[in-house]
C-alpha cells in the first residue's frame, strides 16, 4: 500500500511541474511564440542538474518555460550552453522561484545544451521538473 502511494505522490508531483510549465507557455504564446504541445519531463536531483540537447536555427528566437512542482518549495534556475559552452539567455524568474521562461536566439544554426538546476534558495530535494519549448 506505502509504494502505491508513492507512486501516485510522485506522479501528482510530476503532473503539478508539467501543467505549471504549460501555464509558463501559456503567456509566451499570447506573445507569439509557437509552442510545442509535447512536454520535456526528467527528475531533478539537488546536486546534480539536468541538461538536454536542442537544434535550434539562427533566425528563430526561442522560449523554454521551466518549472518544478510549485508546492515543492524548489527553486530553479538554467540557461542555454552555446556552441562553446557558454551559458547564455535572458531569464525571466518566477518570483516563487519554481521556474522561469529562458528566451533565447541563436547566432548560429547548431546544437544546444539547455540545462537546469537547483539554487540555494529554496529546499534542495529531487522533484520532477518539466519545459516546455516554442519559437518565433
Amino acid at each position: 500500500m506505502m509504494l502505491t502511494s508513492a507512486v501516485w505522490l510522485h506522479a501528482d508531483d510530476r503532473e503539478d511541474a508539467e501543467k505549471a510549465a504549460h501555464a509558463l507557455a501559456y503567456d509566451q504564446e499570447n506573445e507569439g511564440f509557437n509552442i510545442r504541445a509535447e512536454a520535456w519531463n526528467r527528475t531533478l536531483e539537488p546536486k546534480l542538474g539536468k541538461a538536454t540537447r536542442m537544434q535550434l536555427y539562427k533566425g528563430n528566437e526561442y522560449c523554454f518555460c521551466v518549472a518544478v512542482p510549485r508546492k515543492s518549495g524548489v527553486h530553479i534556475t538554467g540557461a542555454v550552453l552555446d556552441l562553446e559552452g557558454k551559458p547564455s539567455g535572458e531569464i525571466l524568474p518566477v518570483l516563487d522561484g519554481w521556474g522561469f521562461v529562458l528566451f533565447y536566439k541563436p547566432k548560429k544554426t547548431g546544437m544546444y545544451m539547455i540545462a537546469v538546476h537547483q539554487t540555494d534558495q529554496g529546499k534542495r530535494k529531487e522533484v520532477p521538473v518539466s519545459m516546455v519549448t516554442g519559437y518565433r
